[in-house]
């Protein structure tokens, strides 16, 4: 994923802030988008699309601002769109709601923000959590020398310096059971959507083990295991867990 500059447009496409990264688009680039938003209708727009000049349009819309990104690479669409979710996110934790009039109330931080999210259209830092340790509301510059910890080995999710007298952890596991039975009483499917969800207590940066299923290892060992294995599929972990 390669970016090559973000601009917010109000909705009728004039331009509120910008930050080109890489220097290969102009404003022009971005006075297109917004001829063609004035130009289509809302139904017919895509959220990705191309012009002659060989460059890619990705853009979201919250509120009364669209969020443009464009590229000049190959990028990956997905990714983008990811990103450009998760600044809005980091906005919003910021200014409390995104639009076009906190946008032009806060300038200074935006661009900011812009910086450290991202490096010559590489994402960096994408977690509001860490970026308000070091870019504060209303600053001009980086307040501290040295960047936090979680910035350098993308440990978001966990503050440096954390101690509890008593070492916890809380488990909750929440489940909803999906049947479909025919008439005669027969099961035609089921299934079983779950969570774990995990709420920790610990001092420092341990390392805990979670056994989910015993399938792999009892095939893994070569043994035959239990005769109905629980067989675990869509799985979706959060970014602190190491697969």
């Amino acid at each position: 994923m390669v970016l090559s500059a973000i601009f917010f447009l109000d909705s009728k496409g004039k331009i509120l802030i910008s930050r080109n990264y890489r220097g290969d688009v102009t404003r022009a680039s971005a006075e297109r988008f917004a001829a063609t938003v004035l130009e289509t209708a809302a139904e017919d727009m895509k959220p990705v699309f191309h012009d002659a000049n060989g460059c890619s349009y990705v853009y979201i819309q919250h509120n009364n601002v669209y969020i443009v990104a464009l590229t000049r690479k190959n990028s990956n669409v997905l990714a983008i769109l990811v990103f450009l979710e998760r600044l809005v996110e980091i906005l919003r934790d910021y200014f409390g709601s995104l639009e076009e009039e906190s946008i032009r109330d806060n300038f200074v931080v935006i661009y900011e923000l812009l910086d450290e999210v991202m490096d010559h259209g590489y994402p960096q830092v994408a977690e509001a959590k860490v970026l308000k340790e070091y870019v504060t509301q209303g600053a001009n510059k980086l307040q501290v020398a040295k960047p936090p910890q979680a910035v350098t080995n993308m440990v978001s999710w966990r503050t440096d310096g954390i101690k509890y007298k008593k070492n916890e952890v809380f488990l909750d596991v929440i489940e909803r059971l999906n049947l479909l039975v025919a008439a005669n009483g027969q099961v035609i499917s089921s299934e079983i959507l779950g969570s774990i969800k995990m709420r920790s207590y610990l001092t420092g940066m341990p390392e805990l083990k979670l056994g989910l299923n015993d399938k792999a290892l009892f095939e893994a060992q070569g043994k035959a295991g239990p005769k109905k294995a629980v067989e675990m599929e869509d799985i979706k972990f959060h970014q602190c867990v190491p697969l």
